[in-house]
């Protein structure tokens, strides 16, 4: 049992186990539990887990939330379990931000406090700080969460006050907040431009950056998470007779768009980026009026060349895309929905 830490065969059966089975290996015997505790097995059982059959969809209700499989072969949900929130909070008042790697990035709505959570070990870690870091306000600040070249898992947090823009760095590792700078054009400060959440990809976290009225400016912004620089790209070619909405969806490290613009009706065109240009990769047909606060409550995914529309009582429709490099089910979140994530099962830790 001493070998065991070491011991190859046993280290590639257990970054195969399911989460929850690796969080009751760990009382097998100490030898495990160190194994299993370790960045690296982590880091490697993480990866192991971005697959299909370890997704699952979280629907936030008032006081608790549900978790429902994927069933892939009709494309919907599978039956609930109900998981309890590890924190205190009140009525309807968690809001999902951001999500990388089985860790989601929440915010009270009440007290405006940031935490990380692992839904699927209950694990959690609150952000804020007696000096103000750490609080997020709806409609003005934009997070992104992703992973550097060490391996820190990192929240970026830009923050619009008054005018005044700021740019926040916390760090797993480090467990603290710092400020960086951010030199962007003075318009984008104003409120009447809507930051998406950071969607990570190759080692950049994207923003869309869209004006909230027809005709209005729309651009991406890239934070290369290395470097810690900033820069801006164009936003796809689409028409601007209507509202315009960009939701960036990573797919095998490969970034794409679905650029959305119109009124009533919605027409969404696929883009994926080429260095710093778009590519359209098809159109697809106008989706179905839809009330806003219907949209309260939706999820979207999309998996083997559909993209499916769901709320908590099932799939609303389906938009056939016919596109294989869709074969594993990708999140995204449209129109600021925060009620609904997509997520995989791992043991990532929300703290070190």
């Amino acid at each position: 049992m001493a070998d065991l830490p070491t011991h190859t065969i046993v280290f590639e059966i257990l970054t195969r186990l399911p989460a929850k089975d690796v969080g009751r290996s760990k009382s097998v015997c100490k030898q495990w539990y160190a194994l299993l505790s370790t960045q690296d097995f982590v880091k490697i059982h993480c990866s192991r887990s971005v697959v299909s059959s370890n997704q699952r969809v979280l629907l936030i209700d008032d006081l608790t939330c549900s978790v429902c499989p994927i069933i892939s072969n009709n494309n919907d949900y599978g039956p609930s379990s109900t998981v309890t929130f590890p924190f205190h909070h009140q009525n309807n008042d968690v809001s999902i931000l951001s999500h990388l790697n089985g860790l989601l990035c929440v915010c009270f709505n009440h007290t405006y406090e940031l935490l990380l959570w692992n839904p699927t070990t209950t694990a959690f870690k609150r952000l804020s700080t007696p000096d103000s870091h750490g609080f997020y306000i709806n409609n003005l600040d934009a997070i992104g969460l992703y992973v550097d070249a060490d391996d820190d898992y990192k929240v970026l947090h830009i923050k619009r006050r008054s005018g005044v823009l700021g740019v926040y760095v916390y760090s797993r590792e480090v467990d603290s907040w710092r400020n960086i700078p951010f030199i962007t054009r003075q318009e984008y400060l104003s409120p009447h431009f809507n930051w998406s959440a950071g969607t990570f990809c190759g080692g950049t976290l994207y923003f869309t950056v869209c004006e909230c009225w027809i005709g209005g400016t729309n651009v991406v912004i890239c934070f290369d998470v290395n470097s810690e620089q900033f820069k801006e790209i164009s936003f796809p070619p689409v028409p601007s007779n209507g509202m315009v909405q960009g939701v960036l969806v990573n797919v095998k490290n490969v970034l794409h768009m679905f650029a959305s613009t119109g009124m009533f009706e919605m027409t969404i065109d696929l883009w994926t980026l080429q260095g710093d240009y778009w590519i359209k990769v098809l159109s697809c047909p106008p989706i179905p009026p839809i009330s806003l606060s219907l949209w309260c409550d939706i999820t979207h995914y999309v998996t083997n060349g559909n993209w499916f529309v769901m709320t908590k009582l099932g799939k609303l429709f389906t938009i056939e895309m016919d596109m294989k490099p869709f074969e594993c089910f990708y999140p995204v979140s449209w129109f600021r929905g925060f009620k609904g994530a997509v997520f995989v099962q791992t043991i990532v830790s929300p703290s070190i």
